[in-house]
């Protein structure tokens, strides 16, 4: 059977032990970019695994699917869905572990490795999946677990984005049946300029406000906070601060240490901005004169010309 020159019967270059290897200003573009999940043809066995068809109709560009690459056996013809990535030399390899979620859905995922691109989140392929910074909430840590969205670049790969508001709205449910002074459990998706919110395992979204976060949990955590306000769209709004009774404890404890650490004054008092007691303090204006009135009716404290002192430390001065 006559084919053109240097070209086997169904159009397919011979292979490369046949002919001289392109050099590297000859490269050709491959149609499966790294990072990307495609369907191919297994076009020949050899020792190291099986080959599959790069779609150029070249055999210098088939894809190594190694023998530990392939989660079943493999012949010839048959198709396969693999997982795309470049192997320590830089060459374009496949593997049959592919993704175990599809692009668009959302769930949590593992913080694996961290570079100066971003993080690799395992999504359950081969290597792990690229987190780019743009796509980030806070900047995850290896080993942490965080709420992510697997979708396609511009150009072709598969990534991450902890970018999921949309997806939370659509997956959540309203709460019915929850009460004020309950509990909920859930993982912190995404800080804005008003606090955090929270998606919970019941599938509620909860809106925790900057005053009711004594600390700032990282995005990613697990935590479990008391309901504070059951919305009329079935949203709920939450603290992570005690009761009123154990926080203005804790809240004059705080107030305490501040005043044993400043020989016993401070420029705080009832009168002091919402704004001041929140930087130095963390709490709200509220709960600070909660706790002031506490201590002034322990004894432990008085205020004099919009300073506060503790009541040994005063009359010492």
């Amino acid at each position: 059977m006559k084919t053109e020159e240097g070209r086997q019967p169904g159009g397919r270059k011979r292979p490369a032990t046949e002919r001289p290897a392109a050099s590297s200003g000859e490269m050709r573009q491959q149609p499966f970019p790294p990072g990307s999940v495609a369907r191919l043809k297994v076009v020949r066995l050899g020792e190291m695994g099986a080959w599959l068809d790069a779609g150029t109709g070249n055999t210098n560009d088939d894809i190594l699917l190694h023998q530990k690459q392939q989660t079943a056996p493999v012949a010839v013809g048959d198709e396969v869905e693999v997982f795309l990535y470049l192997d320590p030399k830089r060459r374009l390899t496949a593997s049959m572990r592919v993704p175990k979620m599809r692009e668009g859905q959302i769930a949590r995922l593992k913080v694996i490795n961290v570079s100066r691109d971003g993080a690799f989140l395992d999504v359950g392929a081969e290597r792990g999946i690229l987190l780019p910074y743009a796509g980030m909430r806070g900047r995850p840590q290896i080993g942490e677990v965080v709420w992510a969205k697997l979708y396609t670049d511009k150009s072709g790969r598969l990534a991450v984005t902890m970018e999921v508001e949309d997806e939370m709205r659509r997956a959540s449910r309203p709460a019915e049946g929850v009460e004020v002074g309950s509990f909920v459990t859930g993982e912190i998706y995404n800080y804005t300029d008003s606090g955090a919110f929270l998606f919970s395992r019941e599938r509620y979204i909860v809106f925790l406000a900057n005053a009711e976060l004594p600390t700032r949990p990282r995005v990613g955590a697990t935590v479990t906070a008391r309901v504070t306000f059951v919305r009329p769209d079935g949203r709920l709004n939450a603290s992570l601060r005690p009761v009123k009774e154990k926080a203005m404890t804790a809240d004059a404890e705080v107030i305490l240490d501040f005043l044993r650490q400043r020989r016993g004054r401070m420029p705080y008092s009832d009168d002091t901005s919402p704004a001041v007691i929140r930087d130095k303090f963390h709490i709200s204006k509220a709960a600070f004169k909660r706790a002031l009135g506490h201590l002034m009716k322990e004894g432990l404290i008085e205020e004099r010309d919009g300073w506060t002192w503790l009541r040994d430390w005063a009359q010492d001065d």
